[in-house]
């Protein structure tokens, strides 16, 4: 898996420029790990992007989790400051259950472990696209080139 993350890291640089860095170290850090609970974390990254864009992009999704009766708990992981846990239950409610069934289904990860997944994989995500504490067009295209380089795989 080395090399595809070296591979998919150089692949962002190219297509990024200035952003590489970021990029680099979203999909470096993210397909280096192990998912929650075992499995792919490809898989589990594809769910999480793919439920980001259902909700309308990362802004989309921000304010679905807000309205969701997250707003602390979301505006921690935009902020520049530590991350906020959140509970598989808590996303569940603010996303739906179906949303996440059906990203799961389509992603190949099992819905068993698909909110423990997403409880552990959200946050980080959405911290890594945010990293100047807000949402950016410039977060919107590295959300869009990392959708994209993970479709290629």
């Amino acid at each position: 898996m080395g090399l595809l993350d070296g591979a998919l890291g150089d692949m962002a640089g190219a297509l990024l420029g200035k952003q590489s860095a970021g990029v680099e170290q979203l999909l470096g850090g993210f397909l280096g790990a192990s998912a929650p609970g075992g499995g792919s974390s490809s898989a589990l990254l594809t769910m999480a992007m793919t439920l980001v864009q259902q909700h309308g992009g990362l802004g989309g999704i921000v304010q679905t989790l807000q309205s969701g009766g997250l707003g602390d708990v979301v505006s921690s992981w935009v902020g520049t400051g530590a991350n906020q846990a959140v509970l598989p239950t808590q996303l569940e409610h603010a996303l739906g259950g179906s949303a996440v069934a059906q990203a799961a289904a389509s992603a190949g990860v099992d819905p068993s472990q698909a909110m423990n997944g997403l409880a552990a994989l959200l946050p980080d995500l959405i911290d890594r696209l945010t990293p100047e504490g807000t949402v950016t067009s410039g977060s919107q295209a590295m959300l869009t080139q990392v959708m994209g380089l993970l479709q290629t795989r």
